[in-house]
């Protein structure tokens, strides 16, 4: 039986080291998914950076669609995954999805965020389907003021329903702030 685990904070609080030490500590084989397109400089040393703090044993899988068609894989091949990380996964899968969020209309955007969302139920399905210890790292996005235009509005609305749909379905949920984490759902 699976087991789902959601970490969850802002940005730079430490909660990539502290799903990574959740996954370092159980010293089995361990997959990570990468959902980062590295497209600048300043991502590419990011990437970077995070390769090199992560055991050399890991393998690394760099993906943000369809995740769930390699779900089956891996959970014959490891027993630890960290997917890392939503908010990169749900702004790729935005983007390629490709409408001008401008003139965009509510129904064009409540179509891509179904298409999002059914990336992700798919996902979770795979995953309950196997063993492995599952760890997904997220950002939360919404503790701050409502964003001024429309692309980040539907981004931050979209992200902010994923999440939660995600710690629904989670077994355990942390939230870290300041590199200190805080079960809130176990």
């Amino acid at each position: 039986m699976s087991n789902i685990i959601l970490v969850t904070g802002g940005s730079r609080s430490g909660k990539s080291n502290f799903a990574e030490d959740l996954c370092r500590d159980r010293k089995n084989c361990t997959a990570y998914i990468a959902t980062s397109i590295p497209f600048d400089e300043e991502m590419k040393d990011r990437v970077r950076k995070h390769k090199e703090s992560r055991p050399s044993n890991w393998k690394t899988y760099e993906i943000f669609k369809d995740i769930y068609s390699i779900i089956n894989d891996l959970g014959k091949n490891y027993q630890t995954v960290i997917l890392d990380c939503v908010t990169l996964l749900v702004n790729n899968l935005m983007f390629e999805y490709n409408i001008d969020f401008d003139n965009c209309t509510p129904e064009e955007t409540n179509d891509m965020e179904k298409y999002i969302k059914q990336q992700v139920e798919k996902l979770i399905e795979e995953i309950k389907k196997t063993d492995l210890y599952f760890v997904i790292v997220t950002n939360e996005i919404g503790m701050s003021l409502v964003p001024d235009n429309k692309l980040c509005r539907v981004y931050s609305d979209v992200v902010g329903r994923i999440n939660q749909y995600i710690a629904k379905c989670a077994d355990e949920v942390y939230f870290v702030v300041s590199g200190i984490p805080m079960r809130i759902k176990e």
